[in-house]
């Protein structure tokens, strides 16, 4: 059975755009995983340490058969094939490429090393902005709130 999952996507570091586009890419080749659309990457302010340039974000809606742990462990190794070494890195800090699952289905996922709905979604405009953009009215699994609604509280 094939579940909608939402994956953010950012890089501050390298091609920004190339690394968005090239992880799209490489999403959609997954086994039993498709794109369904993806939010206009936006330019934003980077979270976290001073010093940072500006990140590339986007938002994917997939349809996919993985697992959401599957999912992850997917994601982490395409971050790691444009060049993402997180053993190394500040947390918080420039990077290549980062991706993050979202929502799964209606599913609620509390595990080590995953959690979803992304426990901070609700409080990052670059998250909220291209997801509202492809998916304003979606409810949130376990917030009972939707990603237009998430936007215009942090917009106040």
């Amino acid at each position: 059975m094939r579940h909608d999952a939402y994956i953010a996507m950012g890089a501050n570091l390298g091609d920004r755009e190339a690394n968005l586009t090239g992880a799209l890419s490489a999403i959609n080749e997954l086994s039993d995983t498709s794109i369904v659309q993806c939010s206009t990457i936006i330019q934003t302010d980077p979270v976290g340490p001073p010093g940072q340039g500006p990140y590339l974000n986007a938002v994917a809606h997939v349809r996919t058969s993985l697992t959401p742990r599957e999912l992850l462990g997917e994601l982490l190794a395409i971050e790691a094939r444009f060049g993402r070494d997180r053993s190394g890195e500040e947390r918080w800090g420039p990077r290549t490429l980062d991706l993050d699952v979202l929502i799964y289905a209606d599913r609620l996922v509390d595990e080590p090393g995953l959690s979803i709905p992304h426990p901070r979604m609700h409080e990052r405009a670059f998250v909220l902005i291209p997801l509202a953009e492809i998916a304003p009215d979606l409810e949130i699994p376990g917030r009972k709130e939707t990603p237009r609604e998430m936007l215009g509280a942090i917009s106040h």
